[in-house]
């Protein structure tokens, strides 16, 4: 079996503006419709779980009804945190299934279907696989001194979604209590003692949290 999880948490507060990130109307739809969209170009068979804030379920069914969006997915409620939204979306996955599940964030409307496939592919035997892209900026060390240094940028990667992985090792990996180092699935299975593979993402798989990244969106998808 395959389940994909995308967590649309966001409250909007780094846009400015009143909607959540994830529904503001991106070349006519909104956001996340778009990244629904990539997964289910990935696998007609593929089961998507969306984790969406309690009070928000009601404005996407609307939404839904109003684009005449009908990929099949189920919703389960957001967490406190990134951390318990995505345990909630594996709750319901039955316990003892077996085969992959990828977490993505929602915000996410361009990963490349060749990634997805590719992750989901890796992880059958790797286990935990995570798509990243290199760092093409200067990158410099500060410290609580003010003091900083340059450090070699050909070491550090960053990090993407979907980030795939066995089912039963993930669902292991998040009855861990929580603590603020789980920034993302990778950390939290890595606590559990787990390696992680990685692969190579899409520069076009950008998080929007900003109005440019909005902008960025918006030219992505008209090229």
């Amino acid at each position: 079996m395959e389940y994909a999880i995308i967590v649309a948490g966001g409250k909007g507060l780094r846009m400015g503006g009143d909607i959540p990130k994830q529904f503001l109307p991106l070349d006519g739809e909104p956001v996340l419709m778009h990244t629904i969209r990539r997964f289910r170009e990935y696998s007609d068979a593929l089961n998507i779980i969306l984790v969406l804030p309690k009070a928000q379920h009601g404005y996407w069914e609307e939404l839904c009804r109003k684009h005449n969006f009908d990929i099949v997915h189920c919703i389960a409620e957001g967490g406190e945190t990134r951390f318990h939204s995505v345990k909630n979306g594996l709750a319901l996955i039955p316990d003892g299934t077996t085969g992959t599940v990828g977490v993505h964030d929602g915000v996410r409307p361009f990963p490349a279907t060749e990634v997805i496939s590719r992750c989901y592919d890796m992880a059958r035997t790797a286990k935990a696989v995570v798509p990243v892209v290199p760092v093409v900026d200067t990158i410099r060390h500060t410290y609580a001194d003010g003091h900083s240094v340059t450090v070699p940028r050909n070491e550090y990667v960053l990090v993407q979604t979907p980030q795939v992985f066995d089912i039963g090792m993930l669902k292991e990996a998040y009855r861990q209590p929580y603590t603020d180092d789980f920034t993302d699935d990778a950390s939290v299975m890595e606590h559990a003692g787990v390696s992680i593979t990685l692969t190579e993402g899409n520069r076009e798989n950008i998080k929007i949290t900003t109005p440019f990244d909005m902008k960025t969106a918006e030219a992505i998808i008209n090229k």
